[in-house]
């Protein structure tokens, strides 16, 4: 079976209702079924969607950005760090490749800085408000966009 390309509208909300992301407003967001250009939680409920559906999807960490990972915490020596000013919440690519991990400065304790590698959303709940506006056989061409050769699955 071929992959689809589904346009949708969301939007994504916290535990507390608050209003995180939106497409509303803008063009429907586009991806390709199985890519992992959204998250796999969002992804399985789409799929099973026909265009001018709505649904309410709430979707766990394990299957949105994940669980916390204590192990993406570490503390590196303030000397080390591309940037001069800090503060705590800032976040800041930590190499030229625009592949290179983001990181949020967590803490400041003297000269070491704690840097967490989490995606922001690690470890919470994600509530989508969706609607599916199209869905169509993908191209090649999106096809081979959304899975660039050399990068893995």
């Amino acid at each position: 079976m071929n992959p689809r390309f589904l346009n949708f509208h969301y939007i994504l909300r916290d535990a507390q209702g608050r209003m995180l992301d939106t497409s509303r407003g803008n063009e429907p967001l586009g991806c390709v079924e199985g890519s992992g250009q959204i998250v796999d939680g969002l992804e399985a409920v789409l799929r099973s969607m026909q265009p001018g559906d709505t649904r309410k999807v709430v979707v766990p960490p394990e299957r949105g950005y994940g669980l916390h990972d204590q192990a993406q915490v570490q503390k590196v020596p303030r000397a080390h760090l591309p940037v001069a000013e800090l503060k705590v919440g800032d976040r800041f690519q930590t190499g030229p490749d625009r592949h290179a991990p983001v990181v949020m400065v967590a803490g400041i304790e003297g000269d070491e800085v704690l840097l967490d590698a989490n995606h922001p959303l690690a470890g919470q709940h994600l509530y989508f408000e969706v609607e599916l506006v199209a869905a169509r056989p993908a191209t090649l061409e999106e096809c081979a966009a959304s899975n660039p050769v050399g990068v893995d699955e």
